[in-house]
């Protein structure tokens, strides 16, 4: 990015909580905690100390299939974002009294999720929509395990899946190709080879309606289905179905529930694909008294989107905004990290800026119209944060 001063750095490891036995339920994420303990040669206060010298911003994050490590900082400092992950990622120190220490850290952090009835609300879902299946369990894990999980079953689990063959190292901003590629191959210090996890797919069975009474001022309302996995050819048309559904301001959902009728702050539906699955999922808090209104305003937008499809100035509008969303993000030297780390650990290519645009234009109406119907027609799934009394309507199906 000839224009910046900043460069952007990051290893994209391809294992998430999805990749954990229910004895292991945790251990990625309390791996992402630990790295930033540091390495023999670093502890976790230098490397602090260092980043925030030169006025830099690292963290790491852990999804369902994946985790991930950056820096952004100015390219002229380049050489430090190289050193610190390199030495984290292949060398992390897992000290047992920073293992021990961190573990609070982490039940605290799962208390806070806990606390939070929309974040409960979200976690119910997931493990209705995929029951009995990695998918559905928490990132946070199980805080059973988080409490007794040993320094060596950690460095095992590290051992099994921070290796080269299962992570991609994406750099943007004021950075280039050659010296990064040499910078990382001088600091490489793990073992070679290793390789992706073995994933088992979800089976096809799901849980209608999950209600849990909560002594809540709202009630957090879950609402969704299984779509296209995230490199199924859809998945274009799926950002476009989502938009019109509740992913802006002009959405339906947002306009008829929001706008319209005022019973609800906010509204939003989002896409979640994975490696074998996906799903479509609508979030709302609203007053106790109405949640069964929105549950049923939800369902018969989902009804007629899957009879009727979207019309098209829908997609017009659904188009520009997607558009503009990604040529916006790509003047951030983070998105573009993150666009090529994603791109090439979960789909095995990076798209060209043209090549993208030309797959969100090349969608037509029916093939909306086709996955509408195909998607919004599949069986729902729902579920409820609130007060004594609040699940009392139907399931969604």
């Amino acid at each position: 990015m000839v224009d910046v001063r900043s460069a952007c750095v990051g290893f994209w490891v391809g294992t998430g909580s999805r990749d954990e036995t229910d004895a292991q339920a945790g251990i990625s994420h309390f791996l992402e905690h630990l790295l930033f303990k540091g390495s023999p040669t670093r502890s976790a206060r230098s490397i602090a100390e260092a980043i925030d010298a030169v006025g830099g911003d690292m963290n790491a994050f852990t999804t369902k299939e994946y985790t991930a490590f950056y820096v952004r900082l100015l390219g002229d400092d380049l050489d430090l974002a190289l050193d610190i992950l390199s030495d984290i990622v292949w060398s992390p120190a897992l000290r047992t009294e920073e293992v021990d220490s961190e573990r609070q850290v982490i039940l605290e952090e799962v208390l806070m999720h806990l606390d939070e009835p929309a974040d409960f609300a979200q976690e119910r879902f997931a493990d209705a929509l995929f029951p009995v299946h990695p998918l559905g369990r928490e990132v946070l894990g199980d805080p059973d395990v988080i409490k007794t999980v040993t320094v060596d079953e950690i460095r095992r689990f590290l051992a099994e899946h921070y290796r080269p063959a299962n992570v991609v190292v994406a750099a943007a901003g004021q950075v280039d190709h050659e010296r990064v590629a040499e910078g990382l191959e001088r600091r490489f210090a793990g073992v070679p080879g290793g390789s992706s996890p073995r994933r088992t797919p979800p089976s096809d069975e799901v849980r209608a309606l999950d209600v849990t009474v909560r002594d809540t001022e709202q009630a957090h309302l879950v609402l969704g289905v299984r779509a296209p996995a995230r490199r199924h050819p859809s998945r274009f048309a799926l950002s476009l179905l989502n938009h019109v559904l509740g992913g802006g301001i002009s959405s339906r959902l947002f306009q008829k529930i929001r706008e319209e009728r005022g019973l609800a702050y906010s509204i939003v539906s989002e896409r979640a694909g994975f490696a074998d699955s996906g799903a479509l999922v609508v979030s709302v808090g609203t007053s106790p008294d109405n949640a069964a209104k929105v549950v049923d305003l939800v369902l018969a937008e989902l009804d007629a989107l899957a009879a009727e499809g979207i019309s098209a100035e829908e997609l017009e509008r659904a188009k520009g905004h997607v558009t503009a969303d990604l040529l916006l993000g790509l003047e951030d030297s983070g998105n573009r990290m993150s666009r090529v780390g994603a791109g090439l650990l979960l789909y095995d290519e990076i798209l060209s800026v043209d090549e993208h645009l030309a797959r969100i234009g090349a969608v037509t109406l029916d093939a909306v119209a086709a996955l509408a119907s195909d998607v919004l027609g599949g069986r729902r799934v729902l579920a409820v944060v609130g007060p004594p009394g609040v699940g009392d309507f139907a399931s969604p199906s």
